[in-house]
């Protein structure tokens, strides 16, 4: 008897651009948020640095009523470039890195909370540091996680499509089914073929002709 190998099915890798499509217009959401917050982080980040306050002053200096030092502000200035990053490349790789730094801003906000008053406090952190890093990770879990989690997803949104492939599949034959029929009741009858029988004369009164 000749022995069978059996062989598994590859496993199929998932990419993160893989269920959005480039052109969609959540990738435009997503690019609007990175940029915006990026330009934010960005300019705090530099005008920081250009007060040349030491690496890691625990006291800090005031740039536009925030704490900072030179450490804060060369982590500013790299998170401000990862988001023009994901703005320019957009689509799902915008999304991801919204949500990722969005989930470090806010535990940043409550380990550095936690570093208030204390020589471990590097960053040069206040209590408006730290909230300021809430609402900046707030605003990127936004950016980041709309339309693509929630309970309520249109059915036609590519990441409900791609977390319910069975039920999408029998919508989109019951929608193609659906459009079959109305454009065939929208021309009309098909037209009879040439040298068929014609029609039947219509019944008379039932009366003879005398």
């Amino acid at each position: 008897m000749a022995a069978h190998v059996l062989r598994t099915a590859p496993r199929r890798r998932i990419r993160l651009d893989e269920h959005l499509p480039v052109d969609h217009r959540l990738s435009t959401f997503y690019r609007i948020g990175a940029g915006l917050m990026g330009l934010v982080l960005l300019a705090f980040g530099i005008l920081g640095l250009v007060d040349r306050v030491g690496f890691f002053d625990t006291q800090g200096d005031k740039v536009s009523g925030l704490s900072t030092n030179g450490a804060l502000s060369v982590i500013s200035i790299c998170a401000g470039l990862l988001l023009f990053v994901g703005m320019v490349i957009g689509g799902n790789v915008a999304s991801t890195i919204n949500m990722v730094l969005g989930v470090l801003f806010i535990l940043s906000g409550f380990l550095n909370l936690a570093l208030l008053d204390t020589d471990q406090n590097f960053l040069a952190f206040r209590i408006p540091n730290v909230l300021f890093s809430f609402v900046v990770g707030v605003m990127l879990m936004f950016f980041g996680m709309y339309g693509r989690v929630g309970s309520a997803l249109p059915h036609d949104n590519p990441y409900w499509r791609s977390r319910h492939p069975e039920q999408a599949e029998r919508e989109q034959r019951v929608k193609a089914g659906a459009e079959l029929r109305a454009k065939a009741l929208a021309q009309g009858p098909a037209p009879t073929r040439s040298g068929s029988a014609p029609a039947p004369a219509p019944l008379g009164d039932g009366r003879s002709d005398r």
